[in-house]
């Protein structure tokens, strides 16, 4: 890769020198006469480093420096003097300067600090790549109504210090949530600690999350901090919370009601500060009931509660989740690169997923190694990932759409009547207008259903 190195110096013998001397190293080198030239080619010249003369005549290198970190951030520059002074030096470093070189510039110092400044270039660019990738691998995917219903919910949680129980399916994308918000919190730039309640041993849970003190018990062989400690100042994602035992909940009650605890094996109590997101696919009210859960600790967990909608209730998502996800396999430095035909998605969208986004994944992952050509077909989908059930071919058919009456609207409110009327139409006709049992299989209260069947005018046929 072609460095790029912009010289701003008043002094034509300096920049003449400076030039020759990265020209050599086979640099790319454009010098300029003063800051507000060095302005001007900075955006179209876009230098990876940035060697600027202090004392210069109308705008000086600390001003230049200012307005150049004020239009890049990430701007690496080098500070040349001939009149040094350690104020000058600090005021250079506090603007975000990487080093500062003192004249008569020494060749062997300049080379040094150019290809330490170049490191730390790539090692910035590195980081940024790092956490764009990090930041793909935790989108959250879709444009359905119920997936904008939630990062609504997150984004206005996010901000705040609530706790939130965040409810769904296996593989449904909890964590994703509880990443967002972090990310969206005022504690983004703390730690994000993740436990996996399900995955620790019982009499193990209490140590890993509060830490322990050499030889409070067996194979304690050195004092350890646990995940509240780790979590200090950020987020602690407790996943699973549901499979939590009785005794490691009363521990996290109190350290939730007093943000203080205590490592297994010592009485001496650490304050910590940490915000608790929590997440279960159980009920945890049924929990309660059969004895296994606190209720007092879901009172202090369900504060804000978000739940992730499964995905065979947000089958529109699909075609964006395949895309998604065959974008990373193509990322992944697996099998080359392969399209979707549309008849594959369409298939791919009248499974039930009951793994949900996890399951659906996989498939493409087994898609993209096992599919023969360049095109995933419906074929490839039907061979290797399996038929779509009965249920989810009838959510996801597109045989009759042509003469659906919903297509036929002037407007989206009466597209949206026209659907609610034939869809509740269908409901009571599978469950013969047995209006209680039609109102339970749609999770509506019967007053409401009886309003809409009325407003609908929805009768029974003779």
């Amino acid at each position: 890769m072609s460095r790029r190195v912009l010289v701003v110096d008043d002094e034509k013998g300096i920049r003449e020198a400076l030039q020759q001397l990265l020209e050599y190293e086979d640099i790319e080198v454009q010098a300029c006469a003063s800051g507000g030239e060095a302005l001007q080619r900075y955006p179209e010249f876009r230098p990876h480093l940035v060697l600027l003369d202090v004392k210069m005549q109308g705008m000086d290198g600390l001003e230049t420096l200012r307005k150049l970190r004020e239009f890049d951030p990430h701007a690496q520059v080098v500070m040349i003097s001939g009149h040094g002074s350690i104020q000058t030096a600090v005021e250079a470093t506090q603007l975000g300067a990487y080093d500062f070189l003192e004249k008569p510039l020494d060749t062997d110092r300049i080379l040094l600090t150019l290809r330490n400044a170049l490191q730390h270039v790539d090692l910035a660019s590195e980081n940024i790549r790092l956490k764009a990738e990090v930041h793909a691998q935790y989108e959250i995917v879709g444009s359905s109504r119920g997936v904008k219903q939630m990062i609504e919910r997150i984004e206005k949680v996010a901000p705040t210090a609530a706790r939130v129980l965040i409810t769904g399916e296996n593989g449904t994308g909890k964590e994703l949530v509880a990443r967002a918000i972090h990310s969206l919190s005022p504690r983004a730039r703390g730690p994000f600690v993740e436990v996996n309640c399900a995955a620790i041993p019982t009499e193990l849970i209490e140590s890993e999350l509060f830490g322990h003190v050499k030889g409070s018990f067996t194979g304690a062989f050195a004092d350890r901090a646990g995940k509240f400690e780790l979590a200090d100042g950020g987020t602690l994602f407790l996943d699973e919370i549901g499979d939590m035992s009785l005794s490691a909940q009363a521990k996290v009650l109190r350290a939730l009601e007093e943000g203080v605890i205590s490592r297994v094996g010592s009485g001496k109590p650490l304050e910590v500060d940490v915000r608790v997101v929590a997440a279960t696919n159980k009920d945890l009210k049924a929990e309660i009931a059969a004895g296994r859960f606190r209720e007092d600790l879901l009172y202090r967990l369900d504060v804000v509660p978000i739940e992730v909608p499964p995905l065979r209730a947000r089958r529109a998502d699909i075609p964006q989740l395949v895309e998604y996800f065959a974008r990373q396999a193509g990322r992944s430095g697996g099998p080359p690169a392969k399209r979707f035909d549309p008849e594959a998605v369409q298939r791919l969208g009248a499974r039930d997923w009951p793994g949900n986004v996890r399951e659906l994944r996989n498939a493409i992952e087994r898609l993209f190694i096992l599919a023969p050509g360049p095109t995933v077909t419906a074929d490839d989908v039907e061979r290797i990932v399996g038929v779509a059930s009965d249920a989810g071919a009838r959510a996801a058919g597109t045989a009759d759409l042509a003469g659906a009456p919903w297509l036929r609207t002037a407007t989206f409110e009466e597209f949206k009547q026209v659907a609610e009327r034939t869809y509740i139409l269908a409901k009571l006709k599978e469950h013969d207008w047995n209006v209680s049992e039609t109102a339970r299989t749609l999770e509506m209260p019967r007053s409401n259903l009886y309003k809409k069947i009325e407003r609908y005018g929805l009768a029974r046929e003779a």
